[in-house]
């Protein structure tokens, strides 16, 4: 089990790796391309894939950091480090979205011609590279919110290749070269967008709460099912990576329960249901806590 852990591990950090090297390349082509078509959609797009590009290498130095065993001085070892590379990654994919923006209202005003054909032909570069990426990083991207985030600059890099396209055929058979400026923006927005959402789910993380695949009200009820127990308080769910969940509780239960076996019927359940294995359980029998909420409320 550990074996094929670790080499999916590294089929993962191999993909991403062969990403940024694919969409370093598309960045520089599509930032020249750009400048000499004049073309602020495609330098938007090379904007978008240069965001790409740092949100592939943070993902990869993520992925290798995190690989560190846990010491005396950190006791979870560096797992984290993949939602923190996560949370720079949205954080420049906004700041790239808000200059977009800026530029592009700059220029509604005084839109300039634009060599469509070359445009047309980057975009293309653009639209294939992507795709190709895309199918390198998809069997990863529920794997852990680092891959997650990699994964999701690439797909809205791709649909922004698509716009780049649409406009550039737009703008060959109507002259109207303003559609340049609405279809960066229409980039930039997504930028913004997806940017938004891993923010969300990092700090979510970081503010260690429950995470989005779990029903806290659910566990509970399960737990309340097993015999013997009699009431479950300071019940605490939370994740360090995104990946691994940990679960630590009181339980109550009758004085002539056999602790022993109670608690092995809590793991196997949370292991087997809900794919929780790290617990930290607490049985009681007498009243030990003043508190007997569900959730701690000192």
């Amino acid at each position: 089990m550990h074996n094929h852990s670790h080499n999916h591990s590294n089929k993962r950090v191999k993909n991403l790796f062969l990403s940024i090297v694919l969409n370093t390349i598309i960045t520089l082509t599509e930032f020249i391309g750009g400048l000499i078509s004049g073309s602020l959609s495609l330098l938007s797009d090379a904007g978008h894939n240069f965001s790409d590009v740092v949100s592939l290498i943070l993902g990869y130095v993520g992925e290798i950091f995190s690989r560190k065993k846990a010491d005396y001085k950190h006791s979870f070892g560096f797992k984290r480090i993949k939602v923190f590379t996560a949370l720079i990654n949205a954080i420049t994919l906004i700041v790239l979205g808000i200059l977009i923006i800026i530029e592009g209202i700059h220029k509604i005003g005084h839109p300039s011609p634009i060599t469509t054909g070359l445009m047309l032909i980057i975009g293309f570069i653009g639209l294939l590279g992507n795709l190709f990426s895309i199918v390198l990083l998809r069997s990863h991207k529920d794997e852990n919110i680092n891959m997650k985030a990699a994964y999701l600059h690439l797909f809205y890099d791709t649909l922004s290749s698509v716009i780049v396209i649409v406009s550039a055929v737009f703008i060959f058979f109507t002259r109207f070269y303003i559609f340049d400026i609405i279809a960066s923006l229409i980039i930039a927005v997504m930028m913004l967008f997806s940017g938004y959402k891993i923010i969300k789910s990092t700090v979510h993380i970081f503010m260690t709460g429950v995470p989005e695949n779990i029903n806290m009200k659910e566990i509970v009820e399960s737990i309340k099912k097993i015999s013997d127990i009699t009431n479950i308080h300071d019940l605490h769910i939370w994740s360090i990576d995104s990946e691994e969940v940990f679960l630590s509780a009181h339980i109550k239960v009758k004085n002539d329960s056999k602790s022993d076996d109670i608690l092995k019927e809590i793991n196997n359940m949370l292991k087997t249901k809900y794919h929780i294995e790290h617990t930290v359980l607490q049985i009681e029998k007498d009243e030990i806590c003043e508190n007997e909420e569900v959730l701690c409320e000192k």
